[in-house]
Order: C-alpha cells, then structure tokens, then sequence
C-alpha cells in the first residue's frame, strides 16, 4: 500500500443547540483552548495538535431541528497517554459533567485490545470517548515549522 494521502484525521466539527453552553464545556472540561472565533456562531478549538470545531445551528433551522433518538456519529475520542491518566480524568470529569450539561455514558472499562476507556456526552448529547490505547498513546505529536 502506498503512502497515505493525509496526516491523520484530526479535525472535527460539531453542529450545536447553544454555542455558549457547548464553548464553556469544552473549555473547562476538556480545556481546548480558542484558536478562532470567526465571528459569534462558530468557534474552533485546539488541544495542540488538532483542530475542533463548534458551529451553532442557525436560528432558522434551530426552531425545526428534532434531534435523533441515536447520533450516527458513535463518538469521537481524546487520547490519553496511560491508564492512569484515564482513572485521573475520569475522577476530575465526572463530579462536573452534570454541571456543564453533559453525563457519564459508559463507565471505566478496560477492553480486550488493552485499551482502557470511559465515555461521556455533551450538552447536545455527542458521545466524547477519553481513551488509553496502547498504540496511539505512545505516539508524540508536534509541530513543524
């Protein structure tokens, strides 16, 4: 097989019911930090090494918008670099989720490939999974240039 097209897929986009609301849980939970705020109905994160996104549903579709019994999205995921730093997330996250909107989905759990997780949501009720894998959490990140 030949080389890869691309450098990893590292951008996401969410479209959100309260931009504030989902803004302040991403910053105080997750701790992205503002890389671009274009104008008042979209904001763009990044934790680094990565780009995210928030756009609020315009006020035009917001009044018809019916949210889904499920997402089709199943998750998107942090990466943490042991499983110690998963059991501390988990212990700092947890107490705050309800606070900021958002709830525990799935408990800690180690899986059979050795990863070790636990799943949350969002104030929309996007599934966030804060993941140990033992092949990407040994991976370093950095910048060129």
């Amino acid at each position: 097989m030949s080389a890869p097209l691309h450098r990893g897929l590292r951008h996401v986009a969410l479209r959100v019911t309260n931009l504030a609301r989902s803004r302040t849980f991403y910053e105080q939970l997750l701790g992205m930090k503002v890389v671009w705020e274009p104008d008042h109905d979209n904001v763009y994160f990044s934790s680094g090494s990565d780009n995210f996104a928030l756009h609020q549903i315009p006020p035009s579709e917001l009044a018809a918008f019916q949210p889904l019994q499920g997402q089709l999205l199943d998750h998107v995921g942090v990466i943490l670099e042991s499983p110690e730093a998963v059991d501390r997330m988990y212990q700092e996250v947890e107490p705050r989720l309800q606070q900021l909107g958002g709830q525990v989905v799935k408990p800690l759990k180690l899986h059979r490939d050795g990863s070790y997780s636990f799943y949350f949501s969002d104030p929309d009720g996007n599934v966030i999974q804060a993941l140990y894998e033992p092949t990407i959490g040994k991976l370093e990140f950095t910048r060129k240039g």
